[in-house]
């Protein structure tokens, strides 16, 4: 059965159970401070277990894309190591929300894989929560255990432990027993030898986890204690790539249809065999894991970066290049080239990836390329570090260095240092990966309270569209607790004027005031699992009174500025430029906006003037705002309203229309273009392959930009002596420094010759060589000149000059070939040795090489330390 046909029979069959099928939600989260990426199904329904929202239907199925590479589920480190462990999979899932429970799970998934799939029962075990003995005090699961004795023999129903049978979310929230499905592929002969329920959990590859079947029941608070939740909820997973394994009948992940077109792929670009050498083969599964995560992110809208979720993604892409270049010696771009093949593959079930196939590419191979070169450098570093190591083992430290400063991967560096018969101080290393580690978390600890619930009105309207204004009552609060804040006071109302940051729009702060006078400011405000959360640093004191709750509206006003011309930009790019330009990120706030966008070019001086008299000429035309709220998606779209890519909608919509421009957006903006007086951009450059960056300033903004410039244009017209053509007169004095500067040129260089024929006689023959360490009155490029000029006329050379620059110091150290092959001298060794006394350091060339510091008064030292090398 190919891999298309079980996808599309498990989303049939919950159809037929009533089930909605509702479309992968993207795989970066951008409403949800507690995860980077969906890393399990029920993420993106995570407002449905908490009860802060209703969905449409209680039932719902669908495939989800899930990415482990940080935090508890961390799959990196295993995948190709193992076969059936992935950074990016698919989870094939069935929810129920407050409708059914155990016993409809449990029954649908055994009719599924039994009746359906037609998986032979006798390779099948489950495991049910056996209960726990901690401060939970839970019992065994007998409800679970019941049901499935119906099913499949008693001897086949495990008891599992808490870690293995018993789901949370987190440190706080709903959690609850569950069953795992387990699958025993192995041979018969095997089988005979050993039980496969000795084998569940126990890491074989082939007795795996394939399904698990969570009963949410209860809610685990911030004491650690747990409360039943007032509806039971479902929550299933499925490893797509591990059910494909059963139903293809392979013993591996990788040898299904889901992995094989690219690992086909990847044979016929690096000229290497899969299953024939088993580190060729850890590589292959490796690269074709990884592409398909970086691929997903990218078409998500997370470009690497280095920072968050976008360092995550650059970092598992680095990952697939080192195992290339290390194994499978390839030593160029290749990985982008199998993006074709996946989109191919995948791209019917998930569009996004054949609508960003060109863009997953650029971005990829530039990536590639960049690591590429991050490795050489890497090597040359290596290569120095090995010159100036004493005994036979690599400092810890240093090698941490190189990972840390210059991404130069640590297996490489431990393989690269045994070839050259050198060992790597691995505890060292660890211990410095462990400190930078501890101070990383210490940085970010939190602890949450739980909420204090003031009010039984669960319902929070947001009333920002229409006033900045409102009377409100607190309905719930807790305390949060952080290194880098401290101690702060998230507040829920059941109404609120404050838009919470979204969609690339900051959110809103202003204060809260009572009838007493008192006054709490708010300073941030956020949205989390559809929950508006506000931020104090104060509770206030009389908590249940009502307040009125106002906005900045100076920092609104601004902030809907930018907004609305990110709009306007928006249209305005590809009006000018094409329609192949999509936005891919944004930030707006009060200062400035922020916009990036699809496009494979630097815009010239004249596309840039053209998309700011675009957007001014919209401004001037003072085209009101036409908002529809809560509009069928399809039916917005439909009138020509623009959405993008990575962006998680609902069923119904806001589309926000200027004139002509018509996008999807739950941000807030000018009630008319006239309102943002003016639209200028500060910059343009490049993100990455294919990905422009424009920042633009609108409103008050523009106005302190011009002020700012004609102040600069009258101070430097003043230092023309008020030139009437100042232009004019700054040419010429450009001009004149030019010239000066020839003949300053000129006059270095007949100092260099006098200065070569007067060094000629002080040579001094030393063992046989040449040799001379001076100080002269020289820039860098002159010592050089000098040092090979003198190279040219005298074999067996040792040359070391130092010159004083600007209050700092230089050496040039310069070697004949001859010597460096025969006496085995290095000059970078030299310089980066008599470096320390002008307190500096360099490096270069064996034959030739330089050194710069902060302390001239050590040159003296220098020089004199030079005859030392030859003695």
């Amino acid at each position: 059965m190919k891999s298309q046909d079980i996808r599309a029979k498990f989303l049939s069959f919950f159809e037929d159970k009533k089930h909605s099928i509702v479309p992968s939600a993207p795989m970066v989260l951008k409403d949800d401070p507690t995860l980077m990426f969906v890393n399990a199904g029920m993420a993106p329904f995570k407002e449905y277990f908490l009860g802060n929202a209703q969905p449409k239907n209680n039932r719902i199925t669908d495939s989800q894309k899930c990415l482990r590479v940080s935090g508890k589920h961390n799959d990196l480190e295993e995948v190709g190591y193992d076969t059936y462990h992935h950074t990016l999979f698919e989870m094939l899932g069935n929810w129920s929300f407050g409708d059914y429970f155990k016993k409809e799970a449990i029954a649908w998934a055994w009719e599924l894989l039994v009746d359906v799939y037609g998986i032979d029962k006798d390779i099948l075990y489950v495991t049910v929560f056996e209960g726990s003995d901690d401060d939970d005090n839970l019992g065994m699961d007998t409800e679970a255990y019941d049901f499935w004795k119906q099913y499949i023999s008693e001897d086949r129903i495990l008891k599992g432990n808490k870690k293995d049978n018993f789901w949370e979310m987190g440190d706080q929230g709903p959690c609850g027993p569950c069953s795992e499905i387990h699958v025993d592929i192995r041979s018969a002969e095997e089988k005979a030898k050993i039980s496969g329920k000795d084998l569940v959990n126990m890491d074989h590859p082939q007795v795996v986890e394939i399904w698990n079947l969570v009963f949410m029941q209860y809610n685990r608070k911030a004491n650690g204690s747990l409360e039943a939740l007032p509806d039971k909820h479902i929550d299933t997973g499925m490893g797509f790539e591990r059910l494909c394994m059963v139903l293809q009948g392979v013993q591996s992940n990788y040898d299904t249809d889901v992995f094989t077109p690219i690992i086909r792929e990847i044979e016929a670009v690096t000229n290497k065999t899969y299953n024939k050498d088993e580190e060729v083969d850890v590589a292959i599964r490796v690269i074709s894991d990884h592409v398909r995560a970086v691929a997903f992110s990218i078409a998500d809208g997370q470009l690497p970066s280095n920072t968050g979720a976008g360092y995550v993604i650059r970092r598992i892409l680095r990952r697939a290049v080192r195992y290339g270049f290390t194994f499978l010696e390839k030593k160029e771009p290749f990985i982008y080239r199998l993006v074709t093949v996946l989109s191919e593959k995948m791209g019917d079930a998930f569009p996004e990836l054949k609508a960003q196939k060109q863009l997953i590419e650029n971005v990829i191979k530039e990536e590639e390329q960049s690591f590429l070169r991050t490795l050489d450098q890497g090597l040359v570093l290596l290569n120095r570090i090995v010159e100036t190591t004493k005994g036979d083992t690599v400092s810890g430290e240093k090698a941490f260095e190189l990972y840390d400063t210059y991404g130069f991967p640590i297996d490489l560096t431990a393989l690269i240092l045994s070839e050259k018969g050198l060992k790597l101080d691995e505890k060292g290393f660890n211990e410095e990966l462990q400190k930078q580690k501890n101070r990383s978390r210490a940085a970010s600890e939190m602890s949450t309270d739980d909420w204090t619930i003031l009010s039984n009105d669960s319902e929070e309207e947001f009333v920002g569209y229409d006033s900045l204004e409102a009377n409100v009552k607190l309905t719930r609060y807790r305390k949060v607790v952080s290194k880098k804040d401290g101690e702060m006071y998230q507040l829920v109302f059941n109404l609120t004027p404050f838009y919470p940051e979204g969609g690339g729009q900051v959110g809103d702060k202003g204060y809260l005031e009572d009838a007493h006078g008192d006054v709490v400011y708010i300073l941030d405000t956020k949205k989390e699992s559809n929950v508006i959360i506000h931020f104090a640093k104060n509770l206030p004191k009389h908590i249940n009174e009502n307040f009125k709750a106002v906005v900045d509206e100076k920092q609104r006003n601004r902030t809907e500025s930018n907004h609305t011309a990110t709009h306007l930009l928006h249209q305005a790019l590809r009006e000018i430029l094409g329609t192949h330009v999509e936005q891919k990120g944004s930030a707006v706030n009060s200062k400035y906006l922020r916009f990036d966008f699809s496009h494979f070019s630097k815009l010239t001086t004249e596309e840039l003037q053209d998309v700011e008299n675009f957007v001014n000429a919209r401004i001037e035309g003072k085209l009101p705002l036409v908002e529809k709220r809560n509009v069928p998606k399809e039916e917005a779209i439909a009138d020509g309203a623009m959405s993008l890519f990575g962006e998680k909608y609902g069923d119904t919509v806001r589309a926000i229309r200027f004139g002509q421009s018509i996008e999807l957006c739950g941000g807030t903006h000018v009630k008319n273009t006239g309102d943002i007086w003016h639209f200028k951009i500060v910059s343009e450059g490049a993100v990455a392959a294919g990905i422009r960056r424009i920042e633009a300033i609108t409103n008050d903004a523009v106005k302190d930009f011009y002020s700012e410039n004609n102040r600069t244009f009258f101070e430097m017209k003043d230092l023309l002596n008020n030139a009437k053509e100042p232009v004019k007169a700054l040419q010429n004095l450009q001009d004149e420094n030019n010239n000066l500067k020839k003949q300053i040129e000129g006059l270095l260089k007949d100092k260099a010759k006098n200065i070569k024929g007067e060094l000629r006689s002080e040579l001094a023959e030393i063992n046989g060589i040449q040799f001379l360490a001076k100080k002269l009155d020289l820039d860098a490029g002159g010592l050089k000149d000098v040092a090979f000029d003198l190279g040219s006329q005298f074999d067996n050379l040792f040359l070391l000059f130092a010159t004083e620059q600007n209050g700092k110091a230089l050496l040039s150290c310069y070697i004949s070939k001859e010597l460096v092959a025969s006496k085995g001298l290095n000059a970078g060794k030299v310089v980066r040795e008599l470096g320390k006394h002008i307190q500096g350091g360099g490096g270069g060339q064996p034959f030739f090489a330089t050194a710069g510091g902060k302390n001239p008064d050590g040159i003296t030292k220098a020089l004199d330390g030079a005859k030392a090398y030859i003695v």
